[in-house]
């Protein structure tokens, strides 16, 4: 996770930039995500940014949800800082530097992230951070997460992944391109559609659904 920290610290300033050049219809992804919440407009619900980079989900959050009471928290201090320049414009968020592992999550009524659990290396880990969640959320709270998905057999990963390199073709220099494909290999840790499910199964979730899905990237989650 030090070398994951590192790429996020010095690449802060250019994130917004490029995760719309390396993930398909991240905009959607991102509707997808927020648009499951099960609250009203009104609701002033306890709602947690996991892994919030530059804000951008929160941001959607408060539009949504005006009155939302948002918590952003990240590890680079350096995404932290652009989150609070891109939603100066709104009230109720609090900023937290800390680790997804060791973060106390009592109190929310929904837990989201995006683009940030693909980083934890082992299912174990994720079993139990879903376990960890789940205990912290209020009754009825939810947990969604958008993020990189493997294929369910090895033809469709593969054609995930030449789905993914048609994309970034279009979006990226050869050099970029091949650079991102190798931060994948390196730092990227994604898991089956059907192990996520059992995870969160198995961390008492139910109601348990993919909201949205393109081959590579999805929006999934639970209710307490």
């Amino acid at each position: 996770m030090d070398r994951v920290k590192k790429h996020f610290q010095d690449e802060a300033g250019t994130f917004d930039a490029r995760v719309v050049k390396s993930v398909p219809f991240y905009a959607d992804m991102l509707e997808a995500l927020v648009s499951a919440l099960p609250f009203k407009k009104n609701d002033a619900k306890r709602i947690l940014d996991l892994g919030c980079g530059t804000g951008s989900i929160s941001k959607k959050i408060k539009e949504h949800f005006p009155k939302a009471r948002i918590t952003c928290v990240d590890f680079s201090e350096n995404m932290l800082e652009i989150a609070k320049n891109k939603l100066r414009d709104f009230r109720d968020i609090r900023y937290v530097v800390s680790d997804v592992r060791t973060f106390d999550y009592s109190g929310f009524d929904a837990v989201v992230s995006s683009l940030t659990l693909h980083h934890l290396r082992r299912g174990g880990e994720k079993l139990k951070l879903y376990a960890k969640i789940r205990r912290g959320l209020r009754k009825g709270g939810v947990l969604y997460l958008a993020d990189l998905v493997l294929g369910e057999t090895d033809c469709l990963q593969r054609l995930n992944l030449e789905m993914w390199k048609r994309f970034l073709s279009r979006h990226m220099s050869e050099k970029d391109m091949n650079e991102r494909r190798r931060r994948y290999e390196r730092e990227d840790h994604p898991f089956k559609i059907s192990d996520e499910m059992a995870w969160l199964k198995g961390a008492g979730f139910r109601h348990i659904d993919v909201v949205w899905k393109y081959y590579h990237f999805a929006v999934f989650g639970g209710q307490k």
